[in-house]
């Protein structure tokens, strides 16, 4: 009866670590295997909405979960965006927020934020 209980244990804590490791490698796909072109090139006023996951007052970074941005290919992921404090300011973790931002290379910058009712 135990070893049947610890031969159950084990093969279901084998089972979710696979399942948690596929999920956080995107079905197979790493970070480092995605087309970086669409990081790479310059964009200036993209679109996109999501929810504020933390800002960084000293580093001047608010980090937001965004919907996919289909004009820009890239899909739904939570990044962190650099932003002046008054761009953050009243904003809160847990807002939803509607916002414009540009990149150069890899770095991302808020152009313009806003809360959403």
């Amino acid at each position: 009866m135990k070893m049947t209980l610890v031969a159950i244990v084990t093969a279901v804590a084998a089972l979710s670590f696979n399942a948690y490791a596929e999920e956080m490698n995107m079905g197979g796909d790493s970070m480092q295997s995605m087309n970086m072109n669409r990081t790479m090139k310059e964009v200036t006023g993209a679109k996109a909405e999501g929810s504020i996951k933390a800002i960084d007052q000293e580093k001047h970074m608010v980090t937001i979960a965004h919907g996919a941005i289909p004009a820009i290919q890239w899909p739904a992921m939570t990044m962190g965006f650099t932003a002046t404090p008054e761009q953050v300011m009243g904003l809160h973790t847990g807002d939803k927020v509607a916002f414009t931002f540009s990149t150069v290379g890899s770095t991302a910058k808020i152009e313009s934020i806003d809360k959403m009712k």
